[in-house]
């Protein structure tokens, strides 16, 4: 007996989710598919799930089947998500598995009724929800479909209709899904529009998925040792996190890279703490993989993002595309690409004169023409000139320091050294951003890390006033926040450094 396509929808009220269902509905019969639909709508837009349940015959014609009226665990081929939080429901529920299931969903939030309650932040954890879908299910179609239901002047169950088109999940052609919402006679220019969105970012994502399964192919073989050391070496709750590291550095540079990002781990390993291990692994990766000009190149250089720009502007296959990118690097930015000793002379020079972070040069390049691309093409093969930088050779010794930390911090208290490699999330970037965040987390190194490695707080203290400053310097880059909230921490350990003393 054939099997149908089993697709379930989780949607909020007012995001059309019945008119979803009835367009599927109608572009599957004119396709002479068998197809049934149930809709089982919550007790209220937030405390109770609504959901449209749909099973479609994968071949035309009467066929002896039976289909099903309720979703069953496991079951469950696609999943359309109208919010993130609506995805994160039909995981918890089980519909979604990693085997099976191709998981389409809105990245925007709208929070439900018990994280409006909290007295203080009670919303959930995004990164969690978004390691779930992506842990859970075998294929993710993600970006803000409210967004770009505002963008193309649709609404979001139209971008998802569309997205469900480019997943090719369903036997229906396009031609059909555009004359169901003819056929509904409900603002058909609009929603057509938002259809067509959908359908071309789905399809840019899944082409994107698969050149990176490609890639992560090609080079495995040049990584299968490592991963294979970090298998027998490290537990597996993190094993998820380190091998992602292994391949991120191994294409951000080489596997001797890789392999040094291992030979740090191994010290955090020795700590004994797994939950440690797998922070430091996750931040260790970012800052091993910094923003440099190389970094930028190959960014703006590869073939995903001109896809994915031709999609977001909604650019036909025969109409041109210009895009113009926009330098400004200052002494700075150019002096991190020489060798230290040179780099340092003029650094010196700059600042003796009043020219540091004052002297920029303004650059325009346009990537579709020849000559633009070529030389940004250029500036993307050099990565066998970067361990001989300024700025890596000091990004490795800042690293360097901030590994020490951690692990003088494990022996008075694990939750201080889990904060102190929370706060490597201040570092990113390039240019002035990477500057304020390097300089607010090293004020906080000085005035706060040193003192409690020192003895001078309490382990417990020192965490919380890790964390404090941590937030305070994410949430005003500037660094006002940041004065205000150390300087209270100064007043509170002050005390206890005297009672020391």
């Amino acid at each position: 007996m054939p099997k149908p396509v089993t697709i379930l929808i989780g949607a909020l009220g007012g995001d059309g989710g019945g008119v979803l269902c009835d367009w599927i509905v109608t572009a599957a019969q004119s396709q002479g598919l068998g197809v049934q639909a149930t809709q089982i709508p919550g007790v209220a837009q937030r405390t109770g799930a609504t959901t449209y349940y749909l099973e479609v015959m994968s071949t035309p014609g009467p066929q002896a089947s039976v289909l099903a009226l309720n979703p069953a665990i496991g079951e469950v081929d696609v999943a359309l998500a109208t919010e993130l939080l609506e995805a994160g429901r039909m995981i918890f529920n089980g519909f979604v598995t990693p085997e099976r299931t191709t998981l389409i969903a809105s990245t925007h939030r709208v929070l439900a009724i018990g994280e409006r309650m909290a007295m203080g932040d009670g919303s959930f954890d995004v990164g969690r929800l978004l390691r779930a879908v992506k842990e859970r299910s075998k294929t993710q179609i993600l970006f803000d479909m409210d967004q770009a239901a505002e963008e193309s002047g649709g609404v979001i169950n139209a971008v998802l209709l569309g997205a469900l088109a480019g997943s090719a999940r369903l036997p229906i052609p396009d031609a059909a899904f555009e004359a169901a919402i003819r056929h509904a006679g409900k603002s058909v220019d609009t929603n057509l529009a938002a259809f067509a969105f959908g359908r071309g970012h789905a399809r840019g994502e899944l082409e994107q998925a698969v050149r990176e399964h490609r890639k992560r192919q090609s080079g495995a073989v040049g990584v299968e040792d490592l991963i294979e050391r970090a298998r027998r070496a490290f537990p597996a709750t993190s094993l998820d996190m380190v091998e992602e590291g292994i391949r991120r550095l191994t294409a951000y540079q080489d596997r001797s890279y890789a392999a040094l990002y291992l030979d740090r781990l191994d010290t955090v390993q020795a700590l004994g703490s797994a939950e440690l291990l797998r922070e430091t692994a996750r931040h260790l990766a970012v800052r091993m993989s910094f923003e440099d000009v190389i970094r930028v190149a190959q960014a703006k250089t590869a073939a995903e993002r001109l896809v994915r720009v031709r999609s977001e502007v909604r650019a036909k296959e025969h109409e041109p595309l210009e895009i113009t990118e926009h330098f400004k690097p200052g002494i700075e930015e150019i002096c991190a690409m020489l060798p230290p000793s040179l780099a340092r002379r003029i650094l010196a020079w700059a600042e003796r004169t009043g020219r540091l972070g004052k002297v920029y040069f303004s650059m325009h390049l346009r990537t579709t023409t020849i000559w633009g691309f070529a030389r940004l093409r250029f500036l993307a093969s050099l990565r066998w000139w970067r361990p001989r930088t300024f700025r890596f050779i000091e990004e490795q010794a800042e690293i360097d320091r901030w590994l020490a930390s951690i692990r003088a911090a494990a022996p008075l208290s694990i939750d201080l050294a889990r904060e102190i490699a929370e706060s490597a999330r201040l570092i990113k970037g390039y240019g002035d951003t990477y500057k304020r965040g390097l300089q607010n987390y090293r004020r906080i190194a000085d005035e706060v890390i040193a003192p409690a490695l020192a003895g001078r707080m309490s382990p417990s203290a020192a965490a919380d006033a890790v964390a404090n400053a941590r937030v305070a310097a994410l949430a005003d880059p500037e660094g006002e926040s940041l004065s205000k909230t150390l300087a209270s921490i100064e007043s509170v350990s002050m005390p206890l450094r005297n009672a020391a003393e």
